[in-house]
């Protein structure tokens, strides 16, 4: 039994390695391609290459449940075409305990992708979003392409990048009054962090009146904030990029200020459920295999493990802002696709007995 339980994990294992590994191939050719526009003195293609590189371990991250899915029915598919699996079951093994065996190796991979989107992936996005700004925006530029507005108070503040020892380039801080009238505008090249506040240098700074607008210019100018480049670091990149640990941080820290945190808890409980999805998902492969496709093609198989993926993201993706506008919690956006995965696959399955 213990070299059955090895060959059927082997096989699904590396079928779901070897479709991950397609995907995230395919992915990373088509963001090279797209990067590639924007190649110009600043920004050349070793650089786009450093990017995309950087962006791969979040790519595996996102792809792991639909990898499992397609890899799950892919090695399953093989053994019951070459009639393996039929004379597993002439053998006396039942169907729980080969779903079992395949969902061993998945399950192995949903925790390393947890720790993978948990550890590394975070880290490297950000990298990659910093290095590709510096890189389009030289140090003299105060605006950027790939910057992203954030709030604290009334002060409304966009920046370029933000580098890991606590330097933001390309800062535009608006102030705004009580009736959200522009008080002032402020333009600087960078930021540098001292612990409680900021150094700002090459400074330009507007003052609005009703009478007259004033410009300023300062070598240096102090700005007082709660704001640290931990927290800045956090919105360069999207919320399911995030650890679970920032995001509940960051959902907190917007609540605070008044603000919408809905997508960060949705990503957080998203995040939180992943391994239980990619589990629902290969219930729903296995439950083909020994049901509907066990008669199918390889291509079939194929084709049905991509629409059922495919169905699964656009029911997250449209369950994620209905809780927004019709006032859900996000956690139930989060486990819906999961619930119902489960549901029809332990169905399927026990029709199959």
């Amino acid at each position: 039994m213990r070299r059955l339980d090895r060959y059927v994990g082997k096989t699904v294992l590396v079928s779901i390695l070897l479709v991950l590994v397609v995907i995230v191939g395919l992915d990373g050719i088509a963001a090279f391609i797209d990067e590639a526009e924007d190649v110009s003195a600043t920004y050349t293609f070793g650089q786009v290459a450093l990017y995309v590189l950087l962006t791969l371990p979040g790519s595996c991250y996102e792809f792991i449940p639909f990898a499992a899915l397609i890899g799950c029915m892919l090695g399953l598919g093989q053994l019951a075409t070459s009639s393996e699996l039929v004379v597993m079951r002439a053998a006396g093994v039942s169907i729980g305990r080969l779903t079992w065996l395949a969902m061993k190796p998945t399950l192995m991979i949903a925790v390393l992708g947890f720790a993978l989107g948990e550890f590394m992936a975070p880290r490297t996005d950000q990298m990659a979003e910093t290095q590709r700004a510096l890189a389009q925006n030289p140090g003299q530029s105060y605006s950027g392409r790939h910057g992203v507005w954030n709030r604290e108070g009334n002060t409304f503040f966009h920046f370029n990048a933000v580098e890991t020892h606590g330097v933001v380039h390309g800062i535009t801080l608006l102030q705004m009054d009580e009736r959200q009238q522009m008080q002032s505008s402020l333009r600087a090249r960078q930021a540098t962090y001292e612990g409680s506040y900021w150094v700002m240098e090459d400074v330009v700074k507007t003052n609005f009146s009703s009478w007259q607008n004033t410009l300023e210019e300062h070598a240096t100018l102090r700005w007082d904030t709660g704001i640290t480049p931990e927290l800045l670091s956090l919105v360069i990149v999207e919320p399911g990029q995030l650890p679970l640990a920032d995001l509940y941080r960051y959902s907190r820290y917007l609540q605070q200020q008044g603000l919408e945190s809905e997508d960060y808890q949705l990503a957080l409980w998203r995040k939180l459920f992943q391994p239980f999805a990619v589990g629902a998902l290969v219930l729903v492969a296995i439950s083909f295999i020994f049901g509907p496709l066990r008669e199918g093609t390889m291509g079939f198989r194929i084709f049905a493990g991509v629409i059922v993926g495919i169905v699964f993201r656009t029911s997250q993706d449209l369950l994620g802002p209905a809780s927004m506008v019709f006032g859900f919690p996000p956690v139930y956006a989060a486990l819906g696709p999961i619930i119902l995965c489960l549901v029809a696959g332990t169905l399927l399955l026990m029709r199959a007995r």
